[in-house]
């Protein structure tokens, strides 16, 4: 109680105050207004077509647009001193030499044109008195009226925006995230050394950051070139931001957080919890400054966040989605589908694995799904029996297969870099070939590797388990199509890989409310049948005791909304600030011309996929897939292209060579990921398990092993199988 006490006075209580609340309510306010940037445009037509209905009115020539602002009184003499006019124009015309080469001279004409001019100004006043009255005699026009300007000028403030509001967010969940110790390292801190080192790394990787764009800023103040306000704004949040997380770095280097455990920790492991965001500040840095003499470099390339603003706003939104995810019961309901049939883990897991397919892919990134799902897969397939090293390394590759296909943010980006070469749609028709590919392969290894014999419930048990199952399923299934349904046939826009971003948040959020409020009334307690499945299950002596998942009760609608928010924020300052410095070291590479030793003609077809693949595949070990992506457009894609790689074949080996990546080490994100999705003390039980059980190097290193056994083959079979077998049409 006193610790307690003495954590909510002074910086602590502020401590308590910024992560608790006000970062928490500003990332909310700024992806609610997202979502409204993102709907906006559809909703504002919509809005327009409802007041046209409502308040036009075509046999007395009265439009909604006409009504849209309140009608102004016109400013011309209604009723003239038509001869006094005519005079003053006469004696204007006669100073004037131009003035008959328009045929103005004559009174006739003058008086014609005075008269005309009274008509103009009177039909003004008829328009002004008929919509005043016609104004009056509706008055929820004014309120209609009211919301529609006011929607109108939130979209529009947000649209012209877009960029200040994606840097806010990052603003803001980075210095959150550096104040939780939230950024993504090898490990997670535990020791007073730890800390220590991790806070030195932090303060000089972020001060060469903060001098970085200081000289960008001085740079462009220096140039002559009159910089807008918004430029401006965008280099002064960047300042602000590197500044304060060097000082939130000092003050930590001081002042470490009091740790549990008295052990005094070594430099080894405390140099693997430095944050791979300072890692990457502190090489780019260092180099773009006394190497290269271009201490601006940096900032330069942190321009690619306001670039690819959109793609990265969306990505908060993916954020946030998975977070949501995470307070609804919806896994946890699917996967119970699956439970009467007792499947053997290894079935199970690839049952899973494909249908975690369809939300990596519109969750944006392998990552993401990770983070939001990976611990209650870790779960459901420990769960069935399994070992819990084959349950992380499950987890790791839970976002892995759906990344080739629709509606995947990276393969959007890709298109968006790639434009000349491939779109969207051939990646997408293409990766589905991958996916299917990627999955039996997993299958295969996965049965061959079995410690268990395969094993399945007689479908008279299952079956009436798996229909009983699908009820407290079926309003989640209704909420998905009525939500589509709203947005294809109420705003005209179909569900793809341009609006899933915006759709998913609305529909996750519909989860939740009726998760929260209702969904107790469809999940019925245990009957007779239930009951027997369960004695078959203990019987069979392989499944373990099912736990449904932990945020199913214990908060009500808002305060899940507010968890998952706050969530969210630690992810986003996480993730895309590790991304904006991954280009930041593409960019490096970029500079550096390492590229131009790379041969342009390898000489040899199967050389050069070789070559691509293994160089892919270390790019994906060492950077984020977005960052990385945006390295290889600009310059590996030119050298694939140059020795005869095909775009789509090229891209697909990319995407396949990038997952392979991201599960080896020695970063290995997606593990980094698992292992705070599932906590670290689930990650040690599965070492200690491992290490008392088997004897066997692969069953030990089971979490690493097994996402390798599986890439690796499917990225040697994607990368030769189409030019040896002819698959496809791309090579004669």
């Amino acid at each position: 109680m006193q610790n307690n006490q003495e954590n909510r006075s002074g910086l602590g209580l502020l401590h308590y105050i910024w992560t608790t609340w006000i970062s928490t309510s500003i990332i909310l306010l700024l992806l609610l207004l997202t979502l409204i940037i993102g709907t906006g445009e559809m909703i504002h037509g919509q809005l327009l077509r409802v007041g046209e209905r409502l308040y036009g009115n075509e046999s007395v020539g009265m439009q909604y647009s006409f009504l849209r602002a309140e009608p102004s009184r016109p400013s011309c003499d209604r009723h003239p001193n038509i001869d006094a006019q005519v005079q003053q124009q006469m004696n204007a015309n006669a100073k004037d030499e131009f003035a008959d080469i328009f045929g103005t001279t004559s009174a006739a004409d003058v008086r014609a044109s005075v008269l005309a001019g009274q008509q103009q100004c009177e039909e003004k006043y008829q328009f002004y008195d008929k919509a005043l009255k016609y104004m009056d005699e509706r008055p929820s026009v004014r309120a209609y009226r009211t919301f529609e300007t006011s929607f109108f000028g939130i979209f529009k403030f947000g649209t012209e925006n877009r960029v200040i509001i994606l840097l806010l967010m990052v603003v803001v969940a980075a210095i959150t995230a550096s104040v939780k110790f939230h950024h993504i390292g090898l490990r997670a801190p535990s020791s007073r050394l730890d800390y220590r080192v991790y806070a030195f790394f932090m303060l000089l990787g972020n001060g060469l950051l903060a001098c970085s764009v200081l000289s960008q800023y001085h740079s462009v103040i220096n140039s002559g070139v009159v910089s807008t306000y918004e430029t401006l704004t965008i280099y002064w949040l960047w300042i602000f931001l590197f500044i304060t997380l060097s000082l939130i770095s000092l003050f930590q280097f001081f002042k470490p957080p009091r740790v549990v455990d008295a052990a005094k920790g070594t430099l080894g492991l405390a140099l693997l919890s430095v944050p791979l965001y300072a890692y990457m500040a502190l090489l780019t840095g260092i180099i773009f400054t006394f190497v290269m003499d271009y201490p601006m470099g940096q900032g330069i390339y942190l321009g690619i966040l306001v670039e690819f603003s959109g793609i990265f706003l969306n990505l908060a939104l993916f954020i946030w989605a998975g977070m949501l995810l995470t307070q609804t019961r919806v896994m946890d309901l699917f996967l119970g589908i699956l439970r009467p049939w007792n499947l053997a883990p290894e079935t199970l897991t690839w049952l899973i694995l494909i249908a975690a397919a369809i939300p990596t892919a519109y969750t944006g990134a392998s990552g993401i799904f990770v983070v939001a799902a990976g611990a209650i897969i870790y779960k459901e397939v420990w769960n069935s029996g399994s070992r819990r090293q084959y349950a992380l390394a499950v987890s790791a590759m839970s976002g892995s297969l759906g990344v080739v296909i629709r509606p995947c943010l990276l393969v959007i980006l890709i298109s968006m870099l790639d434009s000349r070469h491939v779109t969207s749609d051939e990646l997408f028709n293409h990766g589905i070939y991958v996916f299917w590919l990627t999955a039996f392969i997993f299958l295969g290894i996965s049965l061959y590797l079995a410690e268990t014999r395969f094993r399945i419930n007689s479908p008279k048990i299952a079956v009436p388990g798996m229909l009983k199952a699908i009820v407290p399923v079926i309003p989640y299934i209704v909420i998905t199509a009525v939500v589509i349904a709203i947005y294809k046939y109420g705003l005209d826009t179909k569900m793809d890989e341009f609006t899933a971003p915006v759709i998913l948040p609305i529909i996750l959020l519909a989860y939740m409310m009726f998760d929260k409020w209702w969904g107790d009334r469809f999940v019925t307690p245990p009957d007779r049948h239930a009951a027997l499945v369960i004695q078959h299950e203990k019987q069979s002596n392989f499944m373990r005791e099912h736990t449904p998942h932990a945020a199913d009760k214990t908060r009500g609608f808002s305060g899940a909304l507010w968890f998952a928010s706050a969530e969210t924020v630690g992810h986003i300052g996480a993730l895309i600030i590790l991304m904006a410095l991954s280009a930041s070291v593409g960019g490096l590479i970029e500079r550096s011309d390492i590229v131009q030793l790379l041969p342009t003609h390898l000489g040899n077809i199967y050389i050069s996929l070789a070559f691509i693949a293994l160089l892919l595949a270390i790019v994906g070990m060492t950077t984020d897939p977005f960052g990385a992506v945006i390295l290889v457009a600009a310059t590996i894609a030119p050298v694939a292209y140059e020795n005869g790689i095909h775009p789509i074949h090229f891209w697909m080996i990319v995407l396949v060579a990038f997952e392979l990546g991201y599960v080896t080490p020695p970063v290995a994100l997606n593990h980094l990921l698992t292992r705070m999705s599932v906590g670290d003390a689930e990650v040690r039980a599965a070492d200690a398990e491992a290490k008392l059980k088997y004897n066997t190097f692969y069953y030990r290193y089971e979490r690493w092993l097994l996402p390798i056994m599986v890439l690796l083959p499917s990225l040697l079979i994607v990368t030769y199988a189409p030019y040896i077998f002819k698959m496809f049409a791309w090579y004669p």
